[in-house]
């Protein structure tokens, strides 16, 4: 996949488990684990917002780009 999600990182910078933002955004646990890896099709904005704003960060901050990792 050529996003690569980076939400775990996020979390570890923050010392916040994912029980804990997952109760902060309103999402369940496991929605917010197969975010955590990578196993989902999508994200919605609104969901996207309210993590950023719990952990105070950028959505770029949660995702990465890389052009060489292309599935086709």
């Amino acid at each position: 996949m050529a996003i690569t999600v980076r939400l775990d990182v996020m979390l570890a910078k923050r010392k916040m488990k994912s029980k804990e933002l997952a109760t902060l955004i309103g999402i369940s646990e496991q929605n917010l684990s197969l975010l955590k890896s990578g196993k989902v099709r999508g994200v919605r904005f609104e969901t996207l917002a309210a993590i950023c704003a719990a952990l105070e960060c950028q959505p770029g901050d949660l995702l990465e780009y890389s052009a060489d990792t292309i599935e086709g």
